[in-house]
């Protein structure tokens, strides 16, 4: 039978009584969800949606009831295109969130789409998200013991700037390799592209057909160092390809990632959403073509960030909340405003930090909490640039932080003093009652650790940072890493800070756990008060191509006393084979040797 889907189902934002279910079509037609009901069959339509040629629908399930698990099944055209005859793996079901109990998100960020032989899992290692997902499919959940409610991703779904071999095979059949932009992504076309080889894989499409999925972009979505200042901005500005790139990049990522992260009702409210109902509603029967809509809605959100908001919020069960924050597009460049989030978007999440809830979750793609000598280094480069040094100083300022990803909170100093006063006020039970913590979630920086803001009462405030999900940094990379960032860099990231008048972070925070350095999943288990996260990579089975073996790299119980209470530090239980950790003496050993070889490599370039 020839296959009739394209991509998906995808089920993405899920509630207590609605789902979204989407889908990439390989022609027009009307999409159903069908699943059987308590007074029979039940079923919810949409007409695909047509954008440069290509076939989607969002089918919003409605009217269910919290808790309630089925098994449904896709229909285009009334006939039947998911599940697949003779799929291997068990029937997808839509499951509404249940009025309370535990919560268990699984996250993470980076993912390539390279293949899984033994040749790319040396490079790239084996993919830790496929691995989770061949382990449910066998009935082995890991540790938690049971299934997770919820994934989210935290950026680099795709990698746009570093294609793999399949990409380039596809780009080369349509334009000249040696014709900018190379083997980065030009088009629509190539997103899309992109898109298939990254989510068509069987145990991930498997994965997405039951598993909620909530995501927010980072910059290789787009490109690596998407928006870092304005100069980097008026660099791409210049050149033949940027505009038709980020306008493609934004425009996919509405279709194919941000549509799924909307509520009912915060879809309807969605210009680019009502516009496709409004042009539905002119010609019943027909498939609308949105993509004049599309693209200038992606070239308004490009060229004017207060246009359009990314970030969005989600209720995790019981009375914990999630808020995913854009820390992307949402940037202020100008050299004098400089800011993490433009005012606008500053102001909507100071309104969404608020007590009154069991655990206030924050996710951002780029980590809030670095290891503090790279802090200091970061908000220091940014002074520099600035003119703290002079004028002389600001150029090489500029090209250290495009050269060293110089660009998170900490390089964004305002930003940070603004939210570390937010989640203070939260915390101490001045916006609403205390929650039992604050947890932030994020990824990028190809590396995996536990950090805790030192506090003597009040909620606990942590981050969970879980990165890559298949993109590990090289084996030595990962102990100058790590002999930076614990070590050299402490001191003399506090003294730069100083020398350029960089006032000291107004949280002080401590390490709890890591870092891990391999590919890896994690797990946020919330129950009541309590918070337990655990690690997940995956480790190649000798003599078995296709079926890695999950393993545990941490699990973690996090102590939450109860608020206003003093706090100690959290209990960390981490798996005794834990090969992806640097230790300390290694890493002094091989980060010496890591610098020493970089040192002389510049010396030779130089030369």
């Amino acid at each position: 039978m020839k296959a009739l889907l394209v991509l998906g189902p995808m089920v993405r934002h899920v509630d207590g009584d609605s789902a979204a279910v989407w889908v990439e079509t390989a022609s027009a037609g009307v999409v159903t969800v069908r699943l059987p009901g308590r007074d029979g069959e039940q079923v919810w339509r949409a007409p695909t949606f047509g954008v440069h040629g290509h076939h989607y629908a969002l089918v919003e399930v409605t009217g269910l009831h919290p808790g309630e698990r089925s098994t449904y099944q896709v229909l285009l055209d009334d006939q039947v295109v998911w599940p697949q005859p003779a799929d291997p793996f068990p029937a997808p079901h839509l499951a509404t969130s249940p009025p309370g109990g535990p919560v268990r998100l699984a996250f993470g960020s980076c993912r390539t789409s390279v293949p899984h032989d033994l040749v790319h899992e040396t490079s790239h290692g084996v993919d830790a998200l496929r691995t989770y997902a061949l382990s449910l499919r066998a009935g082995e959940p890991g540790p938690l013991g049971v299934e997770p409610d919820l994934l989210l991703l935290l950026g680099d779904q795709v990698y746009a700037d570093s294609t793999s071999a399949a990409m380039r095979e596809f780009i080369a059949s349509r334009r000249s390799l040696q014709e900018e932009p190379g083997a980065e992504l030009a088009d629509y076309e190539e997103y899309a592209h992109l898109y298939q080889l990254a989510w068509t894989e069987p145990p991930l499409r498997w994965l997405f057909s039951w598993l909620p999925s909530l995501m927010i972009f980072d910059d290789h979505d787009i490109r690596d160092d998407w928006n870092t200042s304005l100069a980097w901005r008026e660099e791409m500005e210049q050149t033949s390809w940027w505009h038709g790139r980020v306008v493609a990049g934004l425009g996919s990522y509405w279709v194919y990632q941000h549509l799924g992260n909307l509520s009912v009702s915060a879809r309807a409210g969605d210009p680019l959403w009502h516009e496709l109902q409004r042009r539905q509603a002119e010609h019943p029967g027909r498939e609308v073509d949105l993509t004049d809509a599309v693209d200038a809605f992606a070239e308004r959100a490009d060229r004017d960030p207060l246009s359009y908001r990314w970030s969005y919020t989600h209720p995790l069960g019981g009375s914990s909340h999630l808020v995913v924050v854009d820390s992307r597009a949402a940037r202020n460049l100008d050299p004098e405003h400089r800011a993490m989030l433009d005012e606008a978007e500053m102001s909507w999440l100071d309104e969404q930090l608020t007590g009154d809830v069991e655990h206030l979750v924050i996710g951002t793609s780029l980590p809030y909490l670095l290891p503090r000598g790279i802090h200091h280094l970061e908000a220091w480069d940014e002074a520099v640039v600035a003119g703290a040094w002079g004028p002389r100083w600001r150029r090489p300022g500029e090209w250290l932080r495009q050269e060293l990803d110089l660009e998170h909170w900490a390089a964004f100093h305002a930003s940070f003093e603004r939210v570390a006063a937010m989640v203070t006020e939260v915390a101490d039970g001045r916006r609403g009652t205390a929650p039992a913590s604050v947890v932030f979630l994020s990824g990028d920086v190809h590396h995996s650790y536990i950090t805790e803001v030192v506090r003597t009462g009040g909620s606990r405030i942590l981050q969970l940072v879980c990165s890559p999900v298949r993109n590990p940094m090289p084996v030595v990379m990962r102990a100058a890493f790590a002999l930076v960032a614990h070590g050299i860099a402490r001191p003399l990231g506090a003294a730069l800070a100083r020398s350029a008048r960089v006032p000291d972070p107004p949280l002080r925070w401590r390490d709890v756990a890591g870092p891990w350095f391999d590919n890896n999943i994690a797990v946020l288990d919330i129950e009541g008060q309590d918070l337990r996260t655990v690690w997940l990579g995956g480790r190649r089975v000798l003599g078995i191509d296709d079926e890695p073996q999950l393993v545990l790299v941490a699990d973690i119980e996090l102590d939450v006393p109860p608020v206003g209470s003093s706090t100690h530090p959290a209990r960390a239980r981490v798996h005794p084979d834990d090969r992806s950790r640097v230790r300390p003496r290694a890493a002094r050993a091989l980060g010496v040797a890591a610098l020493s070889l970089a040192a002389y490599a510049w010396w030779r370039r130089s030369r």
